[in-house]
């Protein structure tokens, strides 16, 4: 740990107490007496107040006050911090509520001139390609707060106006969903956040802790997808899942092979038929049959979509 580090740990260790002594940081940074004395100079400077006590007991008594720790960051977390602020920065909807671009500001606003050209650097040649936002929703803020504060909220939908606890918000391939419980008729599901048409903070108290809104989850997961599956992939099969893949999707190498296992509900079906055309020639799939027979059966209706094109364009 580089001295940097170290005094930010210290920080830490130190912004929640009343009193320390010069042992406790020998002992828990693991650094000599002449060190922990130096550390103390360079935290005062930092911010940490205190006076110290005179005797043989004496010590460093900490003042009572609210202590805004700073974080020391080395030249590469700095990076990772913009890089990241950068990719969240391309999403043109975001359940946070904040302008990136101030954002961006106040902290190089923190940082040397050469640590300010450093990062003017990074955000010229590292670039962030992502999927945008395919139909922006307009109530991410509200379900993140409803998540939070754990409420109940009526929701009217295109095809379902129901009352929901909401679990967790995720972010797929320029589309946000939200899970959690129907109260209505207590059943599990994953919606798209931009089917979304009224909004609304129901009185109800909720029926579920945060804790059981998980248990619901693992359980759902667990017993949902109740179909077992197994296909051999190539290597840029391999590439291709790894590039986009769900929870119930797991790859695992075997003799030589690597394979996509998992599980899926029969209404899932045509869904996971057309996750598996979209990895072309890179895939067989060795069960179930019923798998097998709806996809053979999807190229089968592939084919002569073809060939009735190709007869329509050879006649006009």
């Amino acid at each position: 740990m580089n001295r940097s580090e170290r005094l930010n740990q210290e920080l830490i260790f130190l912004s929640y107490r009343q009193e320390f002594h010069i042992k406790e940081l020998m002992q828990e940074f693991n650094i000599s007496k002449r060190t922990a004395l130096r550390d103390v100079n360079s935290l005062e400077q930092l911010g940490l107040s205190f006076y110290v006590e005179p005797g043989r007991y004496g010590g460093y008594q900490l003042m009572q006050q609210q202590l805004w720790v700073p974080i020391l960051l080395n030249s590469q977390e700095i990076n990772a911090l913009f890089f990241a602020l950068k990719a969240l920065s391309l999403l043109s909807a975001t359940p946070f509520e904040k302008s990136y671009h101030t954002i961006y500001k106040k902290l190089m606003a923190t940082l040397s001139l050469s640590n300010q050209r450093q990062v003017a650097k990074l955000q010229r040649v590292v670039n962030y390609y992502s999927i945008p936002n395919l139909d922006a929703p307009t109530h991410l803020s509200d379900l993140l707060t409803a998540i939070l504060d754990e409420n109940v909220v009526q929701l009217t939908m295109t095809t379902v106006t129901a009352r929901f606890q909401i679990f967790d918000l995720l972010y797929r391939h320029g589309i946000w969903f939200f899970s959690g419980v129907n109260l209505d008729n207590n059943a599990w599901g994953i919606y798209r956040c931009d089917t979304i048409k009224a909004f609304q903070t129901s009185e109800q108290p909720a029926r579920y802790t945060w804790k059981q809104l998980a248990q619901r989850q693992r359980s759902y997961d667990h017993h949902h997808h109740n179909i077992r599956y197994k296909c051999a992939l190539t290597p840029l099969g391999r590439e291709h899942v790894q590039k986009n893949n769900y929870p119930n999707m797991h790859l695992t190498h075997q003799n030589d092979q690597d394979y996509l296992i998992g599980g899926y509900n029969q209404d899932e079906l045509a869904y996971m038929v057309d996750y598996l055309l979209g990895l072309g020639r890179n895939v067989r799939i060795i069960y179930p049959e019923a798998l097998k027979t709806a996809y053979l059966q999807e190229l089968q209706q592939i084919q002569v979509s073809i060939n009735v094109w190709f007869s329509e364009q050879k006649c006009r």
